[in-house]
């Protein structure tokens, strides 16, 4: 009987990663967020050596300095810290190695002559694995000044104390 290859039992190895689309976060730029309003965001592709996807895939990794660059044609995040993977030999990474990043032509474009402007600069919010393939959330964003720090954390304290009080008056509610 004739059966055919996909209904097949795997033979060993591992099972096969679903493509869900699933993120799985391995560095996140929180102070981006508070130095920064975010304008626009993107999502490009790392440039990486075997022993960055390594150390990236022990979940290591630091965006806290980093800032991108466009050059020419071409944008580079510098200053992303991916420390050196343990068992890496001779061939191990730089840590603070300017990386390529890969996006569309005119995503690139964009951010360049967006960049350009007073105030405009283009950072990292995030490292992760999708689909199996390292990417990097950038956006264009636009300094904030002391007052509007202040005014933002003043918004999210306000936001947490009402959330507090609306989650005691469902408890209280409940239990009467």
């Amino acid at each position: 009987m004739y059966v055919p290859k996909e209904s097949q039992p795997k033979q060993g190895g591992a099972p096969a990663k679903a493509k869900d689309g699933k993120r799985k976060i391995v560095a996140q730029n929180k102070k981006a967020r508070h130095d920064y309003a975010i304008i626009d965001t993107y999502e490009a592709g790392l440039v990486l050596t075997g022993t960055e996807v390594k150390s990236l895939r022990q979940g290591r990794a630091s965006l806290t300095d980093g800032f991108v660059q466009i050059d020419g044609d071409e944008a580079w995040l510098h200053n992303a810290h991916i420390p050196e993977y343990f068992q890496g030999t001779w061939t191990n990474h730089s840590v603070r190695r300017k990386r390529k990043l890969l996006l569309h032509r005119e995503e690139i474009d964009k951010l360049a002559a967006k960049s350009q402007e007073t105030g405009h600069t283009i950072v990292p919010l995030a490292l992760y694995f999708k689909d199996g393939r390292a990417k990097a959330e950038i956006a264009l964003a636009r300094g904030k000044k002391e007052y509007d720090k202040r005014q933002t954390l003043r918004e999210k304290q306000d936001r947490r104390e009402s959330d507090r009080a609306i989650a005691a008056a469902k408890r209280r509610q409940r239990g009467a």
